[in-house]
């Protein structure tokens, strides 16, 4: 399923795009990437504090992708998925004070969980009963989230004072615990056990074959397997949408402990580029949203040392998505035939 060698080759091409786009802007491409190596795994503490908390949501998200990709369907609105798990996760994280921190983290988590799904639903309900494109309504409901968002921080979820556009902060009870010295939380091993567990149901399950058949030939699975394709394609969604709420709660639990405006620098749609990378296996997903968590950690290191715009990075996540998808062929690619058929229509057929 996945290709190392495209993997690293992605990557390297990355970086070596952005030493050179650098270098013709002017600045030290050296300097530049010596800032995002330091930044990402220059000490201990970059390592863990920085890039693995910055990778926690990336890899939840990512696995999602990962779900709905290999069912042949296209999750767009993770992001959006992701602002409704934090919603969720703050509004509850906010009256569970005095509770065992055990149940008030369960709780505040499950909230996610509910209403990443509950903001999957409508795109699933959509496709099944009138045919949507999962594409539109899943990408269409990001803004809906992030305006939401912007609502509830100045209204109803306010802090007190109501000077500053957030809520206030959660309850104790409710916060993830520190793995180690540093910023380091639970949410973490949480993501590692993500992505065992999803490994086991793709490759040891009768349902991750289901899935798998469903993402290579819906209609030959009907026929030969008698597998309800919408059903299962519908299924991937709400666990796809399911992961990415759960990645706004953890954010929310384990990071901010609050919810503002701009809460995800975009976590939504670089999960897209941490799943393809990682072939749409669990854990080449864990360690591509690694790889994508240290690019995100050293980018603030490069702007502050060296003087380059954070978003320079984006240029690798930008070739990485562009090598995977010219590395992919309908046949024996890592991503699932009906995929690939959705981003590269085949030509109408002429009407005799």
């Amino acid at each position: 399923m996945i290709r190392i060698g495209w993997a690293v080759l992605a990557g390297a091409a990355g970086l070596a795009i952005l030493a050179l786009g650098l270098e013709a802007a002017g600045y030290d491409s050296s300097s530049a990437l010596t800032a995002l190596w330091n930044g990402a795994f220059g000490s201990w503490y970059a390592f863990t504090s920085a890039t693995l908390v910055r990778s926690v949501p990336l890899i939840l998200i990512g696995l999602g992708i990962a779900i709905a990709f290999r069912a042949g369907v296209f999750n767009i609105g993770a992001e959006g998925q992701f602002y409704a798990g934090a919603i969720a996760a703050t509004w509850v994280g906010l009256h569970v004070a005095g509770r065992p921190a055990a149940l008030a983290i369960a709780m505040v988590l499950s909230a996610s969980v509910l209403a990443g799904a509950a903001w999957v639903a409508v795109p699933v309900w959509l496709k099944l009963r009138f045919g949507v494109i999962e594409v539109i309504s899943t990408l269409l409901l990001n803004f809906v989230a992030e305006s939401l968002v912007s609502l509830l921080v100045q209204g109803p979820l306010q802090e007190p004072t109501g000077i500053y556009p957030q809520s206030d902060a959660i309850a104790e009870a409710a916060r993830l615990p520190l793995l180690a010295a540093g910023r380091l939380h639970a949410g973490f091993l949480l993501a590692c056990a993500g992505a065992l567990v999803l490994w086991y149901l793709f490759s040891r399950t009768v349902w991750g074959f289901r899935l798998r058949a469903v993402g290579l030939g819906p209609r030959a699975a009907e026929v030969s397997g008698q597998i309800d394709s919408p059903r299962m394609g519908a299924v991937a969604l709400l666990c796809s949408g399911c992961l990415a709420g759960l990645a706004g709660g953890v954010e929310v639990s384990g990071v901010s402990y609050a919810l503002f405006q701009n809460l995800s620098p975009g976590y939504g749609f670089t999960g897209i580029a941490v799943a393809l990378l990682g072939g749409l296996h669990p854990l080449g997903v864990l360690l591509s949203g690694i790889f994508m968590g240290a690019l995100e950690a050293g980018a603030g290191a490069m702007q502050r040392d060296a003087g380059v715009p954070s978003v320079a990075v984006y240029v690798v996540e930008a070739v990485i998505i562009m090598v995977v998808l010219l590395a992919t062929t309908p046949k024996g690619g890592w991503i699932p035939v009906r995929v690939i058929r959705r981003i590269r229509p085949a030509a109408p057929k002429a009407h005799r």
